[in-house]
């Protein structure tokens, strides 16, 4: 490993761990279970993850494991990898080469969406960034068996998000970052439509047009304004300052 390679995984590693340490305090962990993992630098197919036992508040920079496609262990740990659990992500880290973060959660609001035939609602403010954006996957079971990659993948084909039906989500971008935004905001669509949901009375939906035009503007913003660079950061300031008070 080069030594700029080994500054990329220490930045990597810093940052990967703020993310976990972000979705446990936002309450989006579902005990030591899912994964959030990052695609290392330099030609090996090499990936970042937590070390299954963990809870997410428990992750450091230096306790997480590195692993192949397969989500087999790579070098000397401490702590045991879960095969099992990285299949979703793996099949994902070694499809799209786009693709370098990958976080998979099932809070109620996702979950709950995840049961509906017709899956997240375009029509408000959330909803709207995530149109042409979603793939749906059918219930296979728990995602433990290699033949289901592949229809995975398809059920993913060029999109970020993935709505496993009857059970969560997986968001995929470029970097941690931008996954954590696109969590967010596939976090605060669901919450939305839930609520939404429990008023009396018809939704004011959304044309096509305009919902496609709010998720063109909303990537435009985050790739010309770094505006999930800037939202990482500030949410990190906040739950550290958060944290260091109690």
């Amino acid at each position: 490993m080069s030594f700029e390679q080994s500054v990329q995984e220490r930045q990597l590693r810093c940052q990967l761990a703020d993310f976990y340490h972000l979705v446990d305090y936002l309450g989006w962990s579902e005990l030591i279970f899912n994964h959030i993992s990052v695609r290392l630098p330099g030609a090996e197919h090499r990936y970042l993850v937590n070390p299954f036992g963990l809870s997410y508040h428990e992750i450091t920079p230096d306790n997480l494991l590195t692993v192949n496609v397969e989500g087999q262990l790579i070098g000397a740990s401490d702590y045991p990898a879960n095969p099992a659990g990285f299949a979703l992500h793996g099949a994902i880290h070694a499809t799209r080469p786009d693709i370098h973060c990958v976080a998979h959660t099932h809070t109620n609001p996702v979950s709950a969406v995840a049961m509906k035939s017709a899956g997240f609602d375009h029509s408000n403010f959330y909803g709207a960034q995530l149109y042409g954006r979603v793939g749906y996957h059918t219930f296979e079971g728990i995602t433990l068996h290699a033949d289901e990659r592949s229809r995975m993948i398809a059920s993913l084909g060029d999109k970020h998000v993935l709505v496993l039906r009857n059970h969560g989500v997986a968001v995929c971008e470029r970097d941690i970052p931008t996954t954590f935004m696109l969590l967010w905001t596939v976090q605060r669509a669901a919450e939305i439509q839930c609520q939404a949901g429990t008023i009396p009375g018809p939704d004011t939906v959304l044309p096509d047009a305009i919902a496609e035009r709010c998720a063109t503007a909303a990537a435009r913003l985050i790739d010309g304004a770094q505006f999930a660079q800037l939202v990482f950061d500030a949410q990190v300031r906040r739950m550290r300052r958060h944290t260091a008070l109690t």
